[in-house]
C-alpha cells in the first residue's frame, strides 16, 4: 500500500502558536528580555509585612535619624499633620439629643474647658512628662517611623488638682510582640511571625492576638524592649492586654496604624517604599562631600628619575650614612621638604633628577544636583510630599509653589484624619465617659442608648493651618467660601489660624470697646486694604486677570462681612 506523503507547509506558514490576550504581551509577558527572568511572588501580609517588620523598622529608624531627606520626610509630616497638637471642637448632634443649638453650644464650651484642664496637664501622662498635645506628637512620629504605635489606658487615683483618673501610656511598636518563653507554641521558634495561645487557642500574629474570626482580642505588651542590652532592669516579660473591656466594650489599648492590606495587623513604616533610594542618596551625597573636601587640598610629590645618577650614586658616600639613615632605605624621602616653601615670587632649586608633581584634585561633578533632584522627586512622589515641600526649597513661581503646598496638604489632612480616628477621638470618648460617670459633665441618656452616646461624643479635631504664601489671597478665598456657604466662620478660623471663632469675637468686642473708651479709632484705609492689594505679588506667569475678587460683592453690606 502506498504511504501518503506529508505535505510540507509553505515557507513562512508554520504552525501558529496560541497566544493569550490581555496582559500576555505586556506586564505578564514571559518572553520579553526584560521580564522573562522576573518572577516576584505576592503572599499573605504575614509573609510580605510581618516577616520583614524588624529589619524594616531598624532601617527606617536609621533613615529617620541619620539621613537629611529621611528626617525631613518624618518631621515635615509630623509638623503639618499634628504640629503642636490637634485641638478638640465638640460637635453635638443636637437634633438627635433634642436640645437647642444654643444649649448645644453652651455644653460644647463647658466640655472643651473641662477637657482642656485634663489635656493640658502633664498628669494625663502616666510618666508625668508630657501633656496630651505632646503625646500626640510622640505617638504620630512613632507611627510614621515604625509603622504603628500604641497607647495604653491606665488609671490613677484622682487628686485635688486632677479630678480624673484617666492616664495615657504611649508605647513604641517594638514593645508589642510575640511572647517568648511564655509556654505559647511557635512553629518556627523565636523568629515565628505567628504563635498559638495555649489557653484559648487564639492565634498571635506579631503580638496581636486574634480569634477564629480574625477579630483582635488582645495585645501582648512587654515590660521593656526585647533584646535591649543596655536596659538591664530585670528580664523581659509579656502581659496580655485585652483589646476591649468585657463589660463596657471600650478599648483598653489603642493602635495607631493605617492598614494597606485586608488581613493586616501591623503597620508598615512610612519610609519603607523609599529605604533603598534614601540610602543611595545618602551614600552619593557623602561621596560627593568627600570629593569636595579633597578638592580643597593641594598636594605635591617629589619624584626622582631612575636613570639620573651622580658621582655619589656610583662611588657611594665616603663618610657613610648619617644617624637614622639606612644606605638601602628605599622609603627614605628624596628631599627634605622643610627646605622648600610655596609663596608669591618664591624660587626653589631642586636637586638634579628630582621633579615635582601636583595631585589633580579637580573632579567636578556637574551632574550632582540634577541627579539628586530627580531622586528626591521620586522619594517625594512615593511619600505624597512634593520635592519642594520636602526640601523646603520654593524656587518656582507662586502658582507652582502653591500647587505643591496644596498637594502636600492633601496628604497631611488625610493622615490627620486617620490619626484623629485612631488616637484623639477614642481618648476623648474615654475621658468623656469618666466625666459623665463622675458627674462633672451632664449628658442625659449617655449610658442608656448607643445612638445618644454617639451624639454626645461627636467632635472634630483641628490642627496647624497650611502655610500661607500670600495672606491677602488666602484671606480673600476664605471670605468667599463663607460668603457662598461653602464653609463656616468657625471652620475657617480653626483651619487658618487654629483659633476659636467665638473666642475671637469676644476678644474683638473687648478690643473695640477699649479703643472707644480711649478714643482710638480704626483706620478706614486699613479696612479697605484687602481690595487694593489683592493684585500685589501676582505670579510672574499670570496676567493678573481674574485674581481680584468682585469689589462690589465684597463691599455689599447685605451679603455679610467676615466679622
Amino acid at each position: 500500500m502506498r504511504k501518503k506523503r506529508k505535505r510540507d507547509a509553505p515557507k513562512g506558514q508554520g504552525k501558529k502558536k496560541i497566544e493569550n490576550s490581555g496582559y500576555s504581551g505586556g506586564g505578564a509577558n514571559l518572553s520579553s528580555n526584560i521580564l522573562k527572568s522576573w518572577f516576584p511572588v505576592k503572599l499573605s501580609s504575614k509573609s510580605d509585612i510581618d516577616r520583614n517588620l524588624q529589619i524594616l523598622r531598624n532601617r527606617a529608624s536609621d533613615e529617620a535619624i541619620n539621613t537629611p531627606i529621611g528626617a525631613a520626610a518624618i518631621n515635615t509630616s509630623t509638623l503639618n499633620a499634628v504640629g503642636t497638637g490637634l485641638t478638640l471642637f465638640p460637635r453635638l448632634k443636637y437634633r438627635i439629643l433634642g436640645i437647642s443649638p444654643d444649649d448645644a453650644r453652651e455644653w460644647s464650651r463647658r466640655a472643651r474647658q473641662e477637657f482642656e484642664m485634663w489635656a493640658s496637664s502633664k498628669d494625663c501622662d502616666i510618666y508625668r512628662r508630657n501633656n496630651f498635645y505632646d503625646l500626640q506628637y510622640i505617638a504620630y512620629m512613632a507611627y510614621l517611623t515604625d509603622g504603628d504605635s500604641f497607647a495604653l489606658f491606665r488609671r490613677k487615683a484622682p487628686t485635688s488638682w486632677m479630678p480624673y483618673s484617666l492616664r495615657l501610656q504611649v508605647l513604641e511598636a517594638n514593645r508589642v510582640s510575640n511572647p517568648l518563653l511564655s509556654g505559647n507554641t511557635a512553629p518556627y521558634g523565636i523568629s515565628s511571625v505567628e504563635m498559638r495561645n495555649t489557653d484559648n487557642d487564639n492565634r498571635i500574629v506579631s503580638g496581636v492576638e486574634v480569634d477564629d474570626d480574625g477579630a483582635i482580642a488582645a495585645y501582648w505588651v512587654s515590660n521593656k524592649v526585647p533584646f535591649d542590652r543596655i536596659d538591664i532592669d530585670g528580664i523581659v516579660e509579656w502581659q496580655r492586654v485585652e483589646a476591649f473591656g468585657p463589660r463596657t466594650g471600650m478599648p483598653n489599648i489603642l493602635q495607631i496604624c493605617h492598614d494597606v492590606r485586608a488581613d493586616q495587623y501591623r503597620g508598615v513604616p512610612y519610609l519603607a517604599p523609599v529605604i533603598e533610594t534614601l540610602k543611595q542618596v545618602s551614600r552619593y551625597t557623602t561621596a560627593e562631600l568627600a570629593s569636595a573636601i579633597v578638592k580643597t587640598f593641594f598636594s605635591l610629590f617629589f619624584t626622582q628619575s631612575a636613570t639620573s645618577m651622580d658621582v655619589g650614586d656610583v662611588l657611594g658616600n665616603p663618610y657613610g650614612s648619617y644617624e637614622g639613615e639606612s644606605e638601602d632605605d628605599s622609603h627614605a624621602p628624596i628631599v627634605d621638604v622643610g627646605e622648600y616653601a610655596l609663596g608669591a615670587g618664591t624660587l626653589n632649586a631642586l636637586p638634579k633628577g628630582v621633579d615635582v608633581k601636583a595631585v589633580d584634585a579637580s573632579n567636578a561633578q556637574s551632574t550632582f544636583k540634577p541627579f539628586l533632584d530627580e531622586l528626591i522627586k521620586q522619594i517625594g512622589a512615593a511619600l505624597n510630599i512634593p520635592s519642594e515641600v520636602l526640601t523646603k526649597a520654593f524656587t518656582s513661581s507662586y502658582s507652582a509653589s502653591r500647587a505643591a503646598l496644596l498637594q502636600a496638604w492633601d496628604e497631611f489632612k488625610a493622615r490627620r484624619v486617620w490619626f484623629a480616628r485612631d488616637f484623639c477621638q477614642p481618648v476623648y470618648e474615654a475621658w468623656l465617659t469618666e466625666a459623665v460617670a463622675t458627674g462633672r459633665i451632664e449628658a442625659p441618656g449617655f449610658f442608656d442608648d448607643p445612638l445618644i452616646r454617639n451624639a454626645w461624643c461627636n467632635a472634630e479635631w483641628f490642627g496647624p493651618a497650611m502655610s500661607i504664601l500670600d495672606p491677602t489671597k488666602d484671606v480673600t478665598g476664605s471670605h468667599l467660601r463663607v460668603l457662598y456657604g461653602l464653609s463656616t466662620r468657625e471652620r475657617e478660623a480653626a483651619e487658618m489660624t487654629g483659633s476659636d471663632y467665638e473666642d475671637n469675637l469676644a476678644q474683638i468686642a473687648y478690643e473695640r470697646e477699649k479703643m472707644q473708651e480711649l478714643g482710638v479709632t480704626e483706620s478706614d484705609k486699613a479696612a479697605s486694604s484687602t481690595s487694593t492689594t489683592a493684585g500685589d505679588g501676582q505670579d510672574e506667569q499670570s496676567d493678573g486677570k481674574g485674581d481680584e475678587p468682585d469689589e462690589k460683592m465684597l463691599e455689599n453690606p447685605q451679603r455679610g462681612r467676615f466679622l
